[in-house]
This record gives C-alpha cells, sequence and structure tokens, in this order.
C-alpha cells in the first residue's frame, strides 16, 4: 500500500486513534460471519475487526474472544445486543478478556449496561437511528456512535445513509466520533463522509465475501452475482408486531419469513407471547436463517443478508486487498480535492 497522504492520515486522525488502528475502518458485525477468522484479518490488515455476538452464551463468546485474541495482538470489539437475555453477562466476559471496544446494537441499552462496560476501561459505541437519540445516547455515556443508513444489510433503519449524514453529521462530528455505514462499497464514499465530519466507516458487505470469510462458497457466490437491487428490506406483516426490517437477496427465505411474522402475530393474539418473547422469536428465526445461508450454503431458503452494496463484491479476495483498495480509493479521492485555505 502505497504512503497516505498527510490530508487522509489527518481526517482519519480522530478514529484511528479512538480505534487503535491503522485505518478508521470498521467491519460491521455480521452474525455468523464476523468471527475469529474474518475479526483477526481484519484488525491485522489495519482495520477494525468486531466479533458478532448474536445470540451467543456467554460460554461461547468467551471461546470466541480468546480465540480471536490467539490470532492477532491488534485491537477489535465486540457487538452485543441489547435485547440479549444475558446481556450483563456477555459484558462480564468482554470486562473479563479486557475487550477495548464494545458495540451495542438492537435499541436503547438498559439501565446499567453503559456504565457496565465502562467500569473495565472499554470504549462504548451505540447506533444511533435519528440526531435526537444520538444526543440521548452520547449524554447517557456513549463515547462514539455509528449512523447506518437503509441501504446496510442484515437489521436496517428506514432512512438512507446520505440523509443520515447530512442530519447527524453537521450536529454531533466537531465535537463527538460517529462513524458512517451502509451501502458503502468504495472509497470515494467513505472519503466523502470523512469530509463531512465522520471518524471513519463502516463496512460489511464487502468484507462478507472475502478469502478469510468462513461463509459457504455458496453464500458467496450468490454475492458475486447479484445487482444492488436484489437486495431487498423484509416487509412487516402487522403493524402490531414491531419487527425491524433485514435486508438480503430476494429468495423463497424472504417469503418464509412472512409466513413467520403471520405465526408469531397469532401467538401475539393468542396470549401466548408477550410482545419481548414475539421479538426473540422473530431474532431466533433470523439467527436460523442466515446460519442455513451462510454455514451450510442453502442460499434459497437461508438468509442472504447482503446490502445494496452487493453489485461491488465481485470476486473472492484476501481481507488486506480489499482495504488497501478501499484507503487507495479514499486517497486518491481527497487529493484530487483542493485543500481549504
Amino acid at each position: 500500500m502505497r504512503a497516505l497522504s498527510d490530508k487522509t492520515k489527518a481526517l482519519m486522525a480522530r478514529g484511528t486513534e479512538f480505534l487503535g488502528s491503522e485505518h478508521a475502518i470498521m467491519c460491521g458485525a455480521m452474525s455468523w460471519v464476523s468471527e475469529r477468522n474474518l475479526v483477526s484479518a481484519i484488525s491485522n490488515a489495519g482495520g477494525f475487526g468486531v466479533i458478532a455476538c448474536g445470540a451467543m452464551t456467554p460460554a461461547l463468546l468467551d471461546a470466541e474472544i480468546a480465540a480471536t485474541k490467539a490470532m492477532t495482538t491488534r485491537p477489535f470489539g465486540v457487538n452485543l445486543i441489547t435485547m440479549h437475555p444475558a446481556l450483563f453477562d456477555l459484558i462480564a466476559v468482554c470486562s473479563k478478556h479486557r475487550v477495548s471496544h464494545v458495540v451495542l446494537a438492537g435499541g436503547i441499552p438498559p439501565k446499567g449496561s453503559v456504565e457496565a462496560i465502562k467500569e473495565s476501561g472499554a470504549k462504548v459505541l451505540c447506533f444511533a437511528p435519528t440526531l435526537a437519540l444520538g444526543k440521548k445516547l452520547l449524554r447517557s455515556g456513549a463515547d462514539a456512535l455509528v449512523i447506518e443508513g437503509s441501504e446496510a444489510g442484515g437489521h436496517i433503519g428506514p432512512v438512507s445513509t446520505s440523509v443520515l449524514a447530512q442530519e447527524i453529521l453537521p450536529s454531533l462530528a466537531a465535537d463527538h466520533l460517529v462513524f458512517v455505514a451502509g451501502g458503502i462499497g468504495r472509497g470515494e464514499a467513505m472519503a466523502a463522509y470523512l469530509e463531512m465530519g465522520a471518524a471513519g466507516v463502516q463496512l460489511g458487505t464487502r468484507f462478507a465475501a472475502a478469502s478469510e470469510s468462513i461463509a459457504h462458497p455458496a453464500f458467496k457466490k450468490a454475492f458475486f452475482r447479484a445487482s444492488a437491487r436484489e437486495a431487498v428490506a423484509s416487509v412487516q406483516v402487522d403493524p402490531r408486531l414491531p419487527v425491524i426490517p433485514v435486508r438480503a437477496l430476494k429468495n423463497k427465505g424472504t417469503e418464509e419469513f412472512t409466513a413467520k411474522q403471520v405465526e408469531v402475530a397469532k401467538l401475539l393474539d393468542a396470549g401466548s407471547v408477550d410482545m419481548g418473547e414475539a421479538q426473540l422469536q422473530i431474532e431466533h428465526y433470523w439467527a436460523g436463517a442466515l446460519r442455513r445461508a451462510v454455514i451450510d450454503g442453502d442460499v434459497e431458503n437461508g438468509s442472504v443478508m447482503a446490502g445494496q452494496s452487493v453489485g461491488m463484491v465481485t470476486k473472492e479476495e484476501p481481507v488486506a486487498d480489499i482495504i488497501a483498495e478501499l484507503v487507495g480509493e479514499c486517497d486518491a479521492a481527497l487529493a484530487q480535492r483542493p485543500v481549504a485555505a
């Protein structure tokens, strides 16, 4: 990789200092994909890998962190889902291993969770879908925010990355660390968000099909064949069941999810489950469907979660090459723009 310009280094400086990485590029936490192999490869290549805890038990997370530490001496983070029933036990596992950064996803962090993470000296990153919630999370102790647009893969919000960036960065980026995610597939987009004040970016889809990813060859091939318009958001069937939409490649699995929502809504109507249990059933469905696609290679019936940047994923390549390309494109884009007087 060629030496970066002073401008690129300066724009990434806050992000790299915060993450402890060479480049301000985080890997989004993708269940079944963001595990020891991919996470360590990203951190070793100068990015910042993040373990996707998902539905892991504390014992499984304990083993995954230990295995990742055996493969890299560089910093990496752990993504925890706020609705996980064993959240505080998972936080204790992160603290035991002195994990440097914990990303909280899936809703407003429950009372005491941010404080529990920070007790061990770890930094806390939270997802902010709106400016108001971003401000609230920062007041509550978050050290940095991730703003993720609807172009992303997996669980998504309703607003595009470009709009979120325009709403949130001008208000918060000068005084706070904000990482931008969703639909980023090239370094030029990274350059644009850095110039808008972002501390760095987060990508998932570009890394999911990397050589070091354990995803099944059929899963990766589905990425290589897909275009942006084939990565579609799931449809909410029943307004009484607030299901967070998921973006994935259109297949039989996306149709089966519609049927699953009807099934869970009926249980809710019958009083067989409460709202929390209903949402957990939906999450467990996604975890199982994603595993079928990622691990078993069932790309017809499983959930092939992918962002709209999937059209830019055309081949399997090493993580180091992906990061070098992104940073090179970013640096070249910034070099073409005049430096402010």
